[in-house]
């Protein structure tokens, strides 16, 4: 039933302009709509993510917004590096750590997070 329609990430988020500045400026989203000043549309690939104001930013304990890069994570791990990102390392079995990104055979995962505490990650393989 809905396996042909694309589906929209919603992050929740304390402070609008803050967490402007890291999707804009660190990410490189685009804004293509927005609410007033409750919520932010970007585009993503073909996809939007939505950012909006909310008391329940940072509750959330599990990755909320994924990027398939398609071989290109160590490229995009040194530039949001360089801009300030700095990269969770988690205890996963089977796994190794290469640097900031986790290894699992062929698979390669690179987690970070938003001001707000929202885990984001990046996926090769």
């Amino acid at each position: 039933m809905l396996g042909n329609i694309n589906a929209v990430a919603n992050l929740a988020v304390k402070d609008l302009a803050v967490a402007r500045r890291f999707y804009e400026d660190t990410l490189g989203l685009t804004q293509v709509d927005a609410e007033g000043e409750e919520v932010i549309v970007y585009r993503s690939g073909s996809t939007q993510i939505n950012v909006y104001r909310s008391s329940f930013a940072g509750t959330n304990q599990a990755t909320a917004v994924t990027w398939s890069v398609d071989g290109d994570i160590e490229r995009l791990v040194a530039a949001l590096k360089a801009k300030g990102v700095r990269f969770e390392h988690y205890d996963i079995p089977g796994a190794t750590l290469e640097g900031d990104i986790h290894v699992t055979g062929d698979m390669k995962v690179a987690w970070f997070k938003d001001p707000d505490g929202n885990i984001l990650n990046l996926i090769d393989g």
